[in-house]
Formats: structure tokens, sequence, C-alpha cells
């Protein structure tokens, strides 16, 4: 019980994240470019207008990925409670996998946007 509870904590983690961060990004970007906080690409920090328009995009696209995702990863957790440590050892690593695909692929629509509202480098 305790692992499973632990496993979801942890898968919950990433879409939590998302949420919270797309919030923030969405309706308070960081005010200034910096190497630290932020949506940084080189694309972003070009300028204050690029850097502001990819951190609300970001910010947008995170808050709608992480809730869509809440909501299977949540599925996935449940029907994992009734299997051994590591059958719910597997399915957490399957659901952390499309996790951070889905994170790592939402810079390619953001970057797609920044060239469509502001052109080439």
């Amino acid at each position: 019980m305790w692992f499973w509870i632990f496993l979801f904590i942890c898968n919950m983690l990433v879409p939590v994240t998302m949420i919270g961060f797309g919030m923030l990004f969405k309706n308070h970007p960081p005010k200034e470019i910096n190497s630290v906080y932020g949506y940084r690409t080189k694309r972003s920090m070009k300028n204050k207008e690029t850097w502001e328009f990819a951190n609300r995009y970001c910010g947008r696209l995170w808050l709608k990925i992480g809730a869509v995702m809440a909501v299977p990863t949540a599925i996935a957790s449940a029907l994992a409670y009734p299997l051994d440590d590591d059958g719910q050892g597997w399915v957490s690593m399957v659901v952390v996998t499309v996790q951070c695909i889905a994170l790592i692929g939402s810079i390619f629509p953001v970057e797609r946007a920044l060239k469509e509202e502001f052109g080439e480098e």
C-alpha cells in the first residue's frame, strides 16, 4: 500500500508541476530574460517580446497538457493498485516515460508558434 501511495505521488508530480507552472507562466511570465527561470531557448531569449510570447504560450500549453495528463495518470495508477510491487513499478515507469515525452515534446509547438509569430531567426 505504501509503495503504491509513493508511486502515485511520484506519477502525479509531472502533471501537477505542469499545471502549476502553466498557470504561473500564462498569467505572470518571468519579467526579465534570464538563464535560470522560464522557457529558455535561443529563439525565445532573442528579445523581450519573444520572451514574453514564448512563456505565455508555453504556460497555456503546459496547463492543457498537465490537465489532460493528470486524468490518465490517476487512472493508470488506480489500475496498478492490485498489482504487486514489480507490476506497479512497471506501470509507473511507462507513465513517467509518456509524461517525459509530452513534457519534452511541448518544445516543438512553442518553437513553431515563435517561428510563425516572429519569423525565422
